[in-house]
């Protein structure tokens, strides 16, 4: 029997020297774990409940490699509750129903609660979702289910909501290059600071395929004996990629540049910029981002169906995800590029804000003033107002703005694309 235990542990101890790095570098503790500062920071709600251990039912969604499975497995080294864990890409409906079985069995003789884990959470389908609702609904179980997915559309309703949404966001080129570190420390490595910084940048904010790629890269580096130190080349090789120069000078010029050839309708030079930026491993949220402001700084209403597109462009990055998200990336660069240009949004909302922090008292004018509660006909409120609707051409000549800056323009469309047809109709203006 003992030597049985010998075997055994010996066993586990060379599984575990086998087993990937990322899962030996699992954190012990929530100060071990790497990002996710927005939910983990002291004091923050989700740090509160798992040490206290008052975690009712959870819905972890993020992008992969983001600390989702760790956490939960966090949770079970801090409960008093059982923790049972199913992967939602092979359990079955018996599976779930043998865990409530026991959770039932194990609260009614001991008055111990059940933890369930399920993993890949978007993975089970309508009806086997619906077999965890009633365990859930009486707190017969506490769920924690983990998804890549946008739960709101791959999870059932009710189980949404009886379960809280913590989201998490990828890693920061920061955070990434730390876990690097520890992974570097554990393989009893080093690396020169390029290599790190290039591991980093292609991880895509993912830290299980940041530390698969650092894996790689020690083992290039083992075949030039010891002591175990990684160069750019092994970083490059690692991820079959060739690093590009991107420091934060670059990052200002190269998003610069990006805006301006978008600006002066370059469509090439919009989409190398982007290309640069993509293989440089740049945020594509960032990116994107960039281009729903541009939609409205540098387009408007010469083309309103921009902003709709880079928006569009936007949820795509958020749901789709990278590598192909790029696409969408390209097909908005390409439809800003292409589009009429047009600042007089821009220079609409400056000039009102302008006006807003240097008029009078700004006082709106009776006739606009709510008219529908008691009392307010005999303080002359609605008094006057004119509805667009009863009249031809739906408009009225009346005034809307305060007094101080009557007949004031802040928005003049200009002459191109739809702004163009915009500025013929435009009612009231003597053009």
């Amino acid at each position: 029997m003992v030597s049985d235990d010998l075997f055994s542990a010996a066993a586990e101890a060379r599984l575990e020297g086998r087993s990937p790095l990322a899962a030996r570098l699992r954190p012990r503790n929530l100060d071990e774990v790497v990002g996710q500062r927005h939910l983990l920071a002291p004091g923050r709600p989700l740090r509160a409940l798992i040490e206290t251990d008052r975690l009712s039912s959870v819905i972890f969604w993020g992008p992969p490699g983001t600390g989702k499975t760790s956490l939960a497995r966090l949770v079970a080294t801090t409960t008093e509750k059982v923790f049972e864990e199913l992967s939602a890409v092979t359990a079955t409906v018996k599976d779930v129903r043998e865990v409530i079985a026991m959770a039932r069995q194990r609260l009614g003789e001991r008055g111990q609660g059940t933890i369930l884990f399920l993993d890949e959470v978007h993975r089970f389908n309508k009806a086997q979702q619906d077999t965890l609702l009633p365990a859930v609904e009486e707190g017969l179980i506490v769920l924690i289910g983990a998804t890549t997915e946008n739960p709101h559309f791959e999870v059932n309703p009710p189980l949404m909501s009886r379960s809280t949404l913590f989201r998490l966001h990828s890693l920061t080129e920061d955070d990434v290059a730390e876990l690097i570190r520890r992974g570097l420390e554990v393989e009893g490595a080093t690396a020169a600071d390029d290599a790190v910084a290039h591991l980093a940048a292609r991880s895509g904010g993912d830290g299980r395929h940041a530390l698969t790629g650092t894996e790689v890269a020690v083992a290039l580096a083992s075949e030039r004996g010891r002591p175990l130190h990684l160069t750019l080349a092994d970083a490059e090789g690692a991820v079959d990629a060739k690093a590009v120069r991107y420091g934060r000078d670059g990052h200002y010029d190269v998003i610069s540049a990006f805006i301006k050839s978008i600006r002066g309708s370059n469509a090439d030079a919009g989409l190398y910029w982007l290309a640069r930026m993509l293989e440089a491993g740049e945020d594509a949220r960032f990116i994107a981002r960039r281009l729903v402001i541009l939609a409205s700084e540098d387009v408007g209403m010469a083309d309103p169906q921009s902003l709709l597109i880079a928006n569009a462009a936007a949820q795509a990055v958020e749901f789709v995800g990278l590598p192909e998200a790029q696409l969408n990336l390209a097909q908005a660069v390409i439809h800003l590029a292409t589009a009429p240009k047009s600042n007089r949004v821009t220079a609409g909302i400056f000039a009102a804000l302008e006006a807003a922090r240097s008029a009078g008292t700004g006082e709106v004018p009776p006739h606009l003033r709510d008219g529908h509660y008691k009392g307010a006909a005999s303080l002359g409120h609605g008094d006057g107002y004119r509805l667009p609707h009863n009249s031809p051409g739906g408009w009225v000549d009346q005034e809307y703005l305060p007094e101080e800056l009557a007949d004031a323009v802040f928005y003049e469309p200009s002459p191109y694309g739809h702004e163009g047809e915009l500025a013929k109709r435009w009612p009231g203006r003597d053009d």
